[in-house]
């Protein structure tokens, strides 16, 4: 297993396209000050030991310098040891709807991506919980096993878009039924299913599947994302159509997913530009029986730190003995120079 222990200094690199950036600007300048003399063919005739490229030469040492150095104080590591541990906590099974419904532009930059954008902020919070994924349009799909990895689980929720689910539609029953199979088997308690979708279901019974969710101990939870008054959904070719022609408006429908919401013995709650509502939805079920597991994690890191540091500090000891004139030393050393020797007869 590999990560970086502390990533926010990797913004150095940011560092190394400005650097360049002043240099190549640098140069510009000092070639416009040098036309003014006159030619330039004859300038560097009278500059022998001048060299161009150089100057490039060093600050390309320069920026790997910060590059190396930025590395390092990230402090990348390598799991040594992995190790089964015992947690208390919750399973958290997140059903997305993923229809094309959900890339209207109600939401910045659309209700999908700010889904996206909160869940990733929940799975930060997640500490010793698990959570699993679950993709739905006009049929439901496992995405992400229950899993305490959560490394894996952004990885997963990344690559989430409209055309992951072939058949398009919003089968929220069928959504609920797979996540009912997906929990695991380890025990009956803190288990909690979130269903984030504008509710416009179209395809079973939405509300008979949260009952029987219920039923199994499972608490279902849904998350309104969308406007009432209805958005049309952008299209590459413009706006979403029907069969005859008409612009397609996709609405919020609060009382679908209020209604599941009682029938799996949670609560509905409407998300906003600014606070999709999960964050609320994790304090509320923190306080829920909690139930042991196992997982499988990586108590002890190697790290390679170091090697980054000491290669920086080698380059920076290099770099002072570039000049930016030519070394004369080595101009004068030609191996393919052929000498000729004669005797005197």
């Amino acid at each position: 297993m590999f990560r970086l222990a502390q990533p926010q200094y990797l913004w150095l690199l940011l560092l190394i396209p400005l650097l360049l950036l002043l240099f190549a600007l640098g140069n510009s300048r000092n070639r416009a000050l040098l036309k003014r003399f006159g030619n330039m063919q004859l300038l560097w005739r009278l500059m022998p030991d001048y060299s161009k490229y150089r100057g490039w030469v060093k600050m390309s040492i320069i920026c790997l310098c910060i590059a190396l150095i930025s590395y390092g104080l990230a402090r990348p590591q390598t799991g040594a040891k992995a190790k089964e541990v015992k947690r208390k906590g919750i399973e958290v099974i997140i059903a997305l709807d993923v229809s094309n419904s959900m890339l209207a532009e109600d939401f910045t930059p659309n209700r999908l991506e700010r889904a996206k954008m909160a869940i990733s902020r929940l799975v930060d919070r997640m500490r010793d919980n698990r959570i699993g994924l679950i993709v739905f349009a006009g049929d439901a799909y496992v995405q992400l096993p229950v899993t305490a990895d959560f490394v894996s689980a952004k990885v997963f929720l990344s690559s989430i878009n409209t055309n992951i689910v072939p058949r398009q539609g919003t089968a929220i029953g069928s959504a609920i039924t797979t996540a009912l199979s997906s929990f695991s088997q380890e025990g009956n308690r803190g288990r909690v299913l979130v269903i984030i979708s504008d509710g416009e279901n179209h395809e079973d019974d939405a509300i008979a599947a949260a009952k029987q969710a219920a039923d199994m101990g499972v608490n279902v939870y849904t998350i309104g994302i969308g406007s009432p008054q209805g958005v049309p959904i952008p299209t590459a070719n413009g706006m979403l159509k029907d069969k005859n022609g008409d612009v397609v408006i996709t609405k919020l429908n609060e009382g679908m997913l209020a209604e599941i919401a009682k029938a799996g013995n949670g609560f509905y709650a409407r998300a906003s530009n600014t606070d999709v509502g999960l964050a609320k939805l994790l304090d509320e079920v923190e306080g829920m029986d909690k139930e042991e597991f196992s997982a499988l994690v990586f108590q002890e890191y190697n790290e390679w730190f170091m090697y980054f540091f000491v290669a920086a500090a080698l380059l920076l000891l290099l770099e002072p003995l570039l000049l930016e004139r030519k070394n004369k030393l080595l101009n004068s050393i030609d191996i393919f120079q052929v000498k000729n020797k004669s005797k005197d007869v």
